[in-house]
Order: structure tokens, then C-alpha cells, then sequence
């Protein structure tokens, strides 16, 4: 018996640091970042199914190639439940806006997922909601290390190398966390290729630049032991470095991150595949997160949020 609405959310997800390294078995730390969330609403109404999201509104049959993942699972769900694909509308609303490294795919498939199973009174295991998210994003992403799905389902910090199981670890930090998007899209796939061919053609220069990353990981990860805030940010300041020597960042990204560190950030550094996108900030206090999001919207950030880092961050 479907009911008459569902609404289920996601929250989003940020990397810390490691990105790139990790494509050559290096570390990386993502950790969820509740400020921003995803919404999937479905409603019971007569007819075709209707789709209404940030890229298309309209019938669900007629939706872009670009939404292949969400429609994938959406059929396939239904027709796990020997239901059919008629007689409802799902909305999808999303504080992430999708291309800025911070999961905005992922969440959208984890929230439409539960949204689903709800709407249709279905029980649901984490199993069958890690599937079902993955699935999506394979589609997307054609090969995804699966940790935006698992740190999404989950909500806890992650340390993640290639080919190895997710390990959780705790997080708590007297900090705050600064995240500013630049208003461009990410180029994810670009940056990955670009580095590649740094690497081939390369190696004797970009290989030890890899391995530097995989070391300012680890650094940061017993920074985050220690509770060193101080040493931390001074680690995310050296990966931004390398990220930028490695082609990955852009002019607005590195000028963001040099506004943040010039008004009181400890440290600051693009997140996620770069060239566009989100950069983030470590700050000491509230106070200074506000300040340098100030400074960040002035010097053209499209959008700012804060995250407490330490035990009531959720």
C-alpha cells in the first residue's frame, strides 16, 4: 500500500584532504558535512510519474540522459517491489548543488532511495541502500570509490585507501570548518586525466609530489588525534600547495584560499577534484569562521557555510 507522501534526506559530504593521492594508493579523510542536505518528496497523484529536481521538471520518461543514474534506480526499485512506475511525483531539493565535490549525487540517490522504500512500505537495510545509492553512482561516475555512498549512509569520518575497506575514526575538533563554493563547476575528470598524464610523462617529479600527499594525510589524521588545530591547518595549506603544482586548482581557487589565510584561517585548501568547485577553511572560533566567510562573499563566493567540528557538530 503506497502511502500518500514520503520525504527522506541526505546530507552532504566533504574531503578533508588526500584527494587526487588516492587515485595512486595514498590515504584520504572525508567526513560528512551535515550544513548542507538533500530532500527527495514523494507524493501519491494519478497518472505518469513527474520528476521535478535542479536540472529538468517535467515526466520522468523524459528525463535528461544526464539524471541516468536517479531514473536507473527509481525504475528498478519499483520493479524489485512488482510495483508500477505510475500514479506518484518526486521533487528533489538539494542545498548541494551538484559539480562542487561535495556529493551532491550521492546524497540524491541515498535520499531517493529511502524516500522509495518509504513510499512503497518496504523495509530498508543499510545493505539494499548502499546498492541501490552505488548503483546510481556507478552510472554517474563510471568507477566511484563508493566513499561518498558510505560516508552519506553513514554519517561518520572515514579514512579511505584504495581497495580497502572504509574505516571510520573519531572526529572532534575545538574548530570550525569554512566552506566556500567559487560559483564554477568542478572538473573532476579533467583534473584526474591531467594529473595522470603528469604522472606518465613525468614520473620522477609527480610521483614523490603523490607520495607527499599520502604523508600530509597521514599527518593530518595524527593531527586529528592530538586535537593540534594549529598543525592541521598548516598541513592543509602544504596540500594546497602540491594540489596547485599538480594543476588542480584554479585562479579563483587559489585566490579564495589566500583571502581565508589572509583573514585568519589557519590553514585553507581546495576540497575535492578542483579546477572550480569548493575550497575549505580551518578556523579557530566561531567568530573567525564568520569573519572569513564575510571576507569569502565579498571576494565573490557564490556561497559560504560553517560546520562546528567538535562533539555537537551534528
Amino acid at each position: 500500500m503506497k502511502k500518500e507522501t514520503s520525504i527522506a534526506t541526505a546530507i552532504g559530504k566533504i574531503i578533508l584532504i588526500g584527494e587526487h593521492a588516492v587515485v595512486y594508493g595514498q590515504p584520504a579523510l572525508a567526513i560528512p558535512f551535515p550544513e548542507t542536505k538533500i530532500k527527495t518528496i514523494i507524493n501519491r497523484e494519478k497518472g505518469p510519474v513527474s520528476l521535478e529536481c535542479y536540472f529538468y521538471k517535467g515526466l520522468f520518461s523524459k528525463a535528461p540522459d544526464r539524471l541516468l543514474g536517479l531514473t536507473t534506480i527509481v525504475r528498478e526499485i519499483v520493479s524489485s517491489f512488482n510495483e508500477k512506475l505510475k500514479d506518484f511525483n518526486i521533487t528533489i531539493e538539494s542545498s548541494i548543488l551538484p559539480e562542487r565535490g561535495m556529493g551532491s549525487s550521492a546524497a540524491v540517490a541515498v535520499a531517493t532511495v529511502k524516500a522509495l522504500y518509504d513510499f512503497f512500505n518496504r523495509p530498508l537495510t543499510e545493505e539494499d541502500l548502499f546498492k541501490w545509492s552505488n548503483m546510481s553512482e556507478k552510472i554517474v561516475h563510471g568507477n566511484p570509490s563508493g566513499i561518498d555512498t558510505a560516508i552519506i549512509i553513514g554519517e561518520k569520518p572515514l579514512y579511505y585507501v584504495k581497495g580497502k575497506p572504509f574505516i571510520p575514526f573519531p572526529f572532534e575538533l575545538d574548530a570550525y570548518l569554512v566552506v566556500a563554493d567559487t560559483g564554477e563547476l568542478g572538473e573532476t575528470q579533467a583534473a584526474v586525466s591531467a594529473v595522470k598524464k603528469m604522472v606518465d610523462s613525468n614520473p620522477h617529479k609527480v610521483k614523490p609530489l603523490i607520495r607527499q600527499l599520502g604523508n600530509l594525510t597521514r599527518a593530518a589524521m595524527d593531527s586529528i588525534e592530538k586535537g593540534d588545530i594549529v598543525r592541521l591547518g598548516m598541513i592543509m595549506n602544504n596540500a594546497h600547495a602540491i594540489l596547485d603544482e599538480l594543476g588542480v586548482s584554479n585562479e579563483k581557487l587559489n585566490y579564495f584560499v589566500s583571502v581565508a589565510t589572509k583573514n585568519g584561517a589557519l590553514g585553507a585548501k581546495l576540497t575535492g577534484g578542483g579546477r572550480g568547485g569548493c575550497m575549505i577553511a580551518l578556523a579557530a572560533s566561531k567568530e573567525e569562521a564568520e569573519f572569513i566567510c564575510k571576507k569569502l562573499i565579498l571576494s565573490g563566493a557564490e556561497n559560504t557555510w560553517i560546520s562546528n567540528m567538535g562533539v555537537d557538530r551534528k
